[in-house]
């Protein structure tokens, strides 16, 4: 049974910085892109960034392009993404997906190209 776990939500102030990951299991994560989505209250789920399989290549939305960096971890089945000088707009539950694909990045911002989440992480970001 594939389970991707989300972790490392929480409060924030704006300006700081704060990390998520996502443990993979029953899943080769190497195979895999692995991308975080967003939502927030009362919006729709986006794109935030991705991450290829090996040779990796990173994409990032423009809203969090130089602030956050997204990496991988295939001996340790996880991705993390640090998310530095937050802000108040990026408030939202923070998912990780695993897209099973042999074509780096291509079809990684669309959230249907994804056969797997987490649970998804809070965060909140004061200001």
């Amino acid at each position: 049974q594939v389970q991707l776990v989300d972790s490392g939500g929480g409060l924030v102030q704006a300006g700081d910085f704060l990390r998520l990951s996502c443990a993979a299991f029953g899943l080769t994560s190497s195979r895999y892109a692995l991308g975080w989505f967003r939502q927030a209250l009362g919006k729709e789920r986006e794109f935030v960034a991705a991450i290829s399989r090996a040779p990796e290549s990173t994409k990032y939305a423009d809203s969090v392009k130089a602030r956050f960096t997204n990496s991988r971890d295939n001996a340790k089945n996880t991705v993390s993404m640090q998310m530095n000088s937050p802000k108040s707009e990026d408030t939202a539950v923070y998912h990780c997906a695993a897209r099973d694909t042999m074509f780096g990045l291509g079809g990684v911002t669309s959230y249907s190209n994804y056969a797997y989440w987490g649970q998804g992480a809070q965060v909140n970001v004061s200001s």
